[in-house]
């Protein structure tokens, strides 16, 4: 697969490859021919780097969710109360939301690479913090959160600048798929490993510091190949000059709008769908298996969203069939809970994953260059956390007042709705 050796973020076309001394000539001049690919810092010949840079970013994007899937299943089994399961899952979107912006800050100084890297370590320190007890738990989520909320930012930019523009949609594939493979693995041993262990969730929570380990490990020999060093001043453009600030573009709040609500609805299933499940009749087992079942279908659709729409100069078909998957899955499950809850966790799964996955396809395309992406990526996940953290709290506050879950069903798939019509400006460029 080919790849781009640029360590900056230099300007280009929304969905062209990014110009640097690996992948073409310098802006404003021409050849006859395009260069050979050049040898990455550490002596490999550029397949090696390839692979790699595939493998590093496999092992990182397999380790994105895994804490935060681990809470449902984990909740009968540990017997974690409402309050406990409410509090975490409202922590991880808060978080993401109000660390965001640390992500450009750590890019200007870092550079994607070592960015991630660091975020890496981060994570695991918090997967190791989330072991020791009950305040261990809450204050690791809080630190696994940062960690994230860096990477989140990070990777829509890291997969624009190193890899060609027609592997975009895959790549953006590749990292929902693994991040979801990954929390479905996860997910499903968390409640068998705890139940082996004589109900210690400690030792279960810690299953996640294995894959996050490995994301460092995976990540590292990208800082060799890169090494971030001062960047040549370029000329200002005009275009990036008189170009708004993002929070004063339609774009950015169609986009805002399309993510937080799609998160909103993500972290409500992710942290309610074993209690709808059990509350309904399903077993305690059944359940939790239908909460792997549920991460694997957020794998397949996270796979699928991006390459099929990264191709395409108009997501909007993308967007609209993305929240109507979503809804589906949710009304399955108001109406007919016992008949086939596996069915509808698959549903649900497979819209949710489309809905995390297609918002890094919209920032690649609708950006005008690397800043832009970064700026688009920054904004729509600030917001758009803040957004979905108020999904678990809300849905647990409206089964409290009702005692069903119908109601927190409803108003969820309703405002997935409302999501797809204010998010049409965000699946097309102008004109």
């Amino acid at each position: 697969m080919p790849v781009s050796s640029s360590a900056g973020t230099p300007a280009g076309p929304a969905v062209g490859p990014p110009a640097g001394p690996a992948t073409g000539p310098a802006a404003g001049t021409t050849t006859a021919k395009p260069a050979p690919p050049a040898p990455t810092g550490t002596g490999r010949p550029a397949p090696a780097a390839g692979v790699l840079l595939v493998v590093g970013f496999v092992l990182l994007s397999l380790n994105t969710r895994v804490a935060f899937g681990q809470i449902g299943p984990l909740a009968p089994v540990a017997h974690f109360g409402s309050a406990t399961v409410t509090v975490l899952g409202l922590l991880p979107p808060l978080c993401m939301g109000l660390f965001a912006p640390l992500a450009p800050l750590v890019r200007r100084r870092l550079g994607e690479e070592r960015g991630l890297l660091w975020a890496g370590v981060v994570l695991v320190a918090g997967a190791v913090l989330r072991m020791l007890g009950m305040p261990g738990l809450y204050a690791g989520t809080v630190v696994v959160s940062l960690a994230t909320a860096i990477v989140n930012v990070l990777v829509p930019v890291f997969v624009r600048t190193r890899f060609s523009h027609r592997h975009v949609g895959t790549m953006m594939g590749v990292y929902a798929l693994s991040m979801g493979v990954g929390s479905a693995i996860v997910a499903a041993l968390v409640a068998p490993v705890a139940q082996a262990s004589g109900g210690s969730w400690q030792l279960a929570v810690g299953i996640a510091v294995v894959p996050a380990v490995l994301a460092v490990v995976g990540i590292a020999p990208q800082v060799r190949v890169h090494r971030p060093g001062p960047r040549p001043a370029i000329p200002a453009d005009p275009t990036t000059a008189a170009r708004p600030h993002v929070a004063r573009t339609g774009l950015a709040w169609s986009l805002t709008a399309f993510f937080g609500i799609q998160t909103l609805a993500f972290y409500t299933a992710l942290a309610w769908l074993p209690s709808v499940l059990i509350a309904s009749g399903t077993g305690r087992t059944a359940a939790g298996t239908c909460q792997a079942v549920l991460i694997l279908g957020v794998a397949v659709g996270g796979f699928l969203a991006p390459v099929l729409a990264a191709p395409r100069a108009d997501q909007r078909p993308h967007i609209l069939g993305t929240v109507l998957v979503c809804a589906t899955g949710f009304t399955g499950l108001m109406l007919a809970p016992t008949g086939l809850p596996a069915l509808w966790a698959a549903v649900l799964g497979i819209g949710l994953g489309a809905g995390q996955a297609l918002p890094g396809v919209l920032y690649a395309r609708r950006g005008t260059d690397h800043d832009h992406v970064a700026a688009l990526s920054t904004m729509a996940q600030t917001c758009g956390y803040l957004i979905a953290a108020t999904g678990p709290a809300v849905a647990a506050g409206l089964h409290g007042a009702t005692g069903s879950w119908t109601v927190p069903l409803a108003a969820v798939t309703a405002t997935l709705l409302l999501g797809g019509a204010l998010s049409s400006r965000a699946g097309h460029d102008p004109g």
